[in-house]
C-alpha cells in the first residue's frame, strides 16, 4: 500500500498534532489527514466528522483502503457534535474553511473542551480566529504560514491558557508576527500592493477624502508600521 502524499498544507497541519494524540479532524477532506497520522504511527486513533453523507461515504472509502477501519471512526455529525466522551480526543483540527465558519463550530462546541490542542487553518478571517481564542480560554502556541502553488495558508496552534492580543498580535498572528518568515513577508507585500492600488484608483476619481479611502489608507499604514517597520512602498 502506498503512502498518502499529502497537499503541503495538509502536512504541515499532520507535522503540529502532538504525538500519539487522539485527533478529531472536522471536515476531513477524505480523510487523508487522519488516514496519514495512522500510517506514520504518528496518532493510535482518530475521527472524522463531516456534516454531509457524500463527504463521509468519501472519508470512508479512504480509511477502508489503507485498511484503518478498526482505528478510524466516521462520524456523520455537525462541527464538534461529532466528538463523544468516549472518543476521548485530545486534539482538534478544523482546517480548509473560512475563519468565520471555524469559530461558528468552536462556538457551537464549547461544552465539548477543552481539548488539549486546536490546530486550525482558516482561510479567511484569520483575526476573528485568534480573538475567539483569546477570548474563550486558549493561547497561541505555535503558527505556520504555508506556500501552496499561489495561496498561502496559515496555520494556527492554541493549547488552555489565558493570553490577551494587541491588535497587530490578532490581525497578523503572535507568532507569524514575531518570525516575518518569507512567506509570511510575502503575504503582506501582496496586501499593501493591493491597499495602494486601489487608493491609487480613488485618488484619481477625486475621492480621497471618502470613507472608504481613509480607512484603507490606515490599513496600509498599519501593515507598513507592524510588518515592514515604518518603511512604506
Amino acid at each position: 500500500m502506498t503512502a498518502i502524499k499529502l497537499s503541503p498544507r495538509l502536512a504541515a497541519v499532520k507535522d503540529l498534532v502532538n504525538d500519539q494524540a487522539r485527533v478529531a479532524d472536522i471536515g476531513s477532506d477524505h480523510a487523508y489527514l487522519a488516514a496519514a497520522l495512522l500510517l506514520e504511527k504518528k496518532s493510535e486513533f482518530a475521527l472524522v466528522g463531516e456534516v454531509a453523507q457524500g463527504p463521509l461515504e468519501n472519508a470512508i472509502h479512504t480509511v477502508a483502503t489503507y485498511g484503518l477501519s478498526d482505528r478510524v471512526t466516521c462520524r456523520l455529525a455537525d462541527g464538534l457534535a461529532a466528538i463523544e466522551p468516549d472518543d476521548q480526543i485530545e486534539t482538534v483540527v478544523i482546517a480548509g474553511m473560512g475563519g468565520l465558519l471555524i469559530e461558528k463550530i468552536l462556538a457551537a462546541g464549547q461544552n465539548k473542551g477543552p481539548f488539549n490542542q486546536l490546530i486550525l487553518q482558516p482561510n479567511t478571517d484569520q483575526a476573528a480566529v485568534r480573538l475567539w481564542l483569546s477570548k474563550n480560554g486558549y493561547r497561541i502556541d505555535q503558527e505556520k504560514i504555508v506556500q501552496e502553488g499561489h495561496h498561502r495558508y496559515e496555520i494556527i496552534v492554541a493549547v488552555p491558557g489565558q493570553q490577551e492580543l494587541t491588535r497587530a498580535e490578532w490581525t497578523f498572528g503572535p507568532k507569524l508576527l514575531q518570525a516575518k518568515d518569507p512567506v509570511f513577508l510575502a503575504k503582506w507585500e501582496q496586501e499593501r500592493n493591493r491597499a495602494a492600488e486601489v487608493l491609487s484608483r480613488l485618488e484619481s476619481a477625486q475621492q480621497k477624502g471618502s470613507k472608504k479611502y481613509v480607512n484603507l489608507q490606515e490599513k496600509l499604514n498599519f501593515i507598513n508600521q507592524e510588518v515592514f517597520d515604518g518603511q512604506s512602498k
